[in-house]
């Protein structure tokens, strides 16, 4: 990977730009985000754009979102990246982006900066294979600083935190059902924790899982399927899909003497963006409780969970 390059958008199948994060107003009101933008080219037809925007409002117990779409999405820019999805855009380059996007009752314009490298996935290659689906480069750029405004049914807030942003794409497309579960935890000490697991996807061979461990000083070390267990201890049907999803997390990892409780802050927290990428998904802020070595850590993270709905494959 080439940076700032391979911020810009690419001539592949699929892509997309990814951030969840954490904003705090002046009262200490905590309230997540999730801002995507996806960038879908098949064959000689004209690159397809859609966005998805959500709000988890822990003072008001509320989680809000909105999609967009069309055929423009791309502002030519000299570095990085620059798109626009109707009145949503986010642009960016060499950890300094800014997200802007406006649905009913919120409303965000912020700033987020990092002065570290990205870190690059799957042993340091940036690179994994996802059998006959394909192949996917992916980095990640977890503890954005975040800074901003927050509008919240008319009422503008100043907010700080942090945010986490993904960049994957690739030629690839996953068929026949099967969904992931993805999950990217940042503790108050640095520690920085990506990791995934594939269920179900038929065809495309013996996929293995992996993760990234982020330490606090900045060691980027790299996990296989064999380093982590993720155990599901409840779940929650939705009302509205009738999509049944596991919910409150245990992850560990022996071998650095790491537990993770991941508890999310509301139990609905899924999207029904079948207007945009045809898929419904759950994707929420969670509360993690961790510990190395028995001393207790805090943190706040997000989860990805695709493919729980009948007939549903996340496939933008």
């Amino acid at each position: 990977m080439q940076f700032p390059d391979d911020e810009a958008p690419h001539d592949n199948m699929t892509e997309w730009w990814y951030y969840t994060g954490h904003m705090f107003d002046p009262d200490g009101n905590r309230y997540g985000f999730e801002f995507v933008v996806f960038q879908v080219q098949r064959g000689s037809f004209p690159a397809f754009y859609a966005s998805h925007f959500a709000i988890t409002d822990n003072a008001a117990g509320a989680f809000t979102y909105d999609e967009r779409s069309g055929f423009e999405g791309l502002v030519p820019t000299e570095t990085g990246f620059h798109l626009e999805v109707g009145d949503w855009g986010m642009q960016g380059a060499q950890g300094n982006d800014q997200l802007l996007a406006a649905m009913n009752g919120y409303a965000i314009d912020l700033e987020l900066t990092t002065d570290t490298a990205p870190v690059l996935h799957n042993d340091g290659s940036g690179y994994m294979e996802i059998g006959l689906a394909g192949g996917s480069y992916y980095y990640s750029r977890p503890h954005m600083d975040l800074t901003g405004e927050l509008v919240v049914n008319g009422e503008s807030l100043d907010v700080m935190g942090s945010a986490w942003m993904d960049h994957q794409w690739g030629d690839f497309v996953l068929i026949d059902g099967g969904g992931w579960d993805w999950f990217a935890v940042e503790l108050d000490d640095g520690t920085a924790l990506m990791v995934f697991q594939l269920r179900g996807i038929e065809g495309v061979g013996d996929v293995p899982d992996f993760g990234t461990l982020v330490r606090p000083d900045g060691t980027v070390i790299h996990l296989s399927e064999d380093d982590y267990t993720i155990t599901a201890n409840d779940e929650w049907t939705s009302a509205e899909t009738g999509a049944t999803y596991p919910l409150d997390w245990t992850i560990e990892i022996p071998s650095h003497d790491l537990i993770f409780e991941l508890d999310p802050t509301l139990e609905g927290q899924e999207l029904d963006t079948t207007a945009s990428t045809g898929t419904i998904y759950w994707e929420g802020e969670v509360i993690v409780s961790a510990s190395r070595a028995g001393a207790a850590l805090n943190g706040l993270g997000y989860v990805e969970l695709t493919g729980y709905a009948e007939g549903d494959a996340f496939n933008p």
